[in-house]
Order: structure tokens, then sequence, then C-alpha cells
């Protein structure tokens, strides 16, 4: 596993793999460009077998990041990847001055909140109605120091 930062020609393999993981409401194309040529946005991404299997983003701001998005490919699913993104993005965010960091996840999505409190995230509160599709959010947070 080859854990590394966003090159821009990786954003049309990132975007494919955003279709693949989030169908209901994937991130565009333009959206994950502009994320990245934002100086407040870091990409972090995993290699297996020189293909891109997982990535994530976070932005950072001041002393409080949210972590924008965060997938990896079914079949590489179950092996740890998941945990390995998610505490680099803690990481990135730890290093420019965050000192808690935010996320939201879908109600439904039992298997990523399971991942978030594995690694010590914790709810904060529900957002109603969040999702195009009318499915709640719930606002997780976790405090990580900062630099």
């Amino acid at each position: 596993m080859n854990i590394r930062g966003w090159k821009f020609e990786d954003i049309l393999r990132i975007s494919e793999l955003e279709m693949e993981c989030f169908p209901k409401e994937p991130w565009s194309y333009r959206m994950l460009a502009d994320s990245f040529e934002n100086e407040n946005f870091v990409g972090i991404l995993c290699e297996e077998n020189g293909e891109i299997a997982g990535y994530g983003g976070v932005t950072v701001g001041y002393d409080t990041a949210d972590i924008d998005n965060i997938a990896v490919s079914e079949r590489y699913r179950g092996c740890g990847m998941g945990g390995v993104l998610l505490e680099e993005l803690v990481r990135a965010a730890r290093e420019r001055g965050a000192a808690k960091i935010f996320l939201e996840v879908r109600v439904s999505n039992a298997v990523a909140m399971s991942l978030y409190l594995k690694h010590g995230f914790k709810g904060v509160y529900a957002r109603t109605r969040y999702y195009t599709d009318g499915e709640d959010c719930l606002v997780m947070a976790r405090d990580i120091g900062g630099s």
C-alpha cells in the first residue's frame, strides 16, 4: 500500500471511484478539481498495485478541519485502508494547526460510522434531511490537539 498526496492527473480516476462508492450523491470531477485547487485542502490517496484504491480529502480552516470525503474501492474494503486514510487526514489536519476535526456520515452507513467510532470520533448532532434524497446525516467530531 502506497500512501501519497493527490496529483491533478489523479482527479479523473478519483471521480470514477467517487461514483462507484457514492452512487446516490457523488462529487463531480469539477467539485474534486475545485477542492484540489483550494490551498486549505489536502488530498490523500492509497495505491495498490499501481491503481488508486482509496482516497480522502480534508479542508482545514484555522483550528478546525472538515473531512470532505473518504472512500475505498469495494475490492479493497476490509483490509484497513479506510483507517489508514482516515488517520492520514487527521495527521494532515493536525500538522496544519487544527485542534478538532469534523465529518458528516449518512445515518444508514453503519460501516463508516463504526470506522469513525473506532478511530475516536463521537456523534455530535444530526442534520435532518441533509442529503438530496432526504436522508439524515450524523455530524461526528474528534479532538486532535493541533501543532
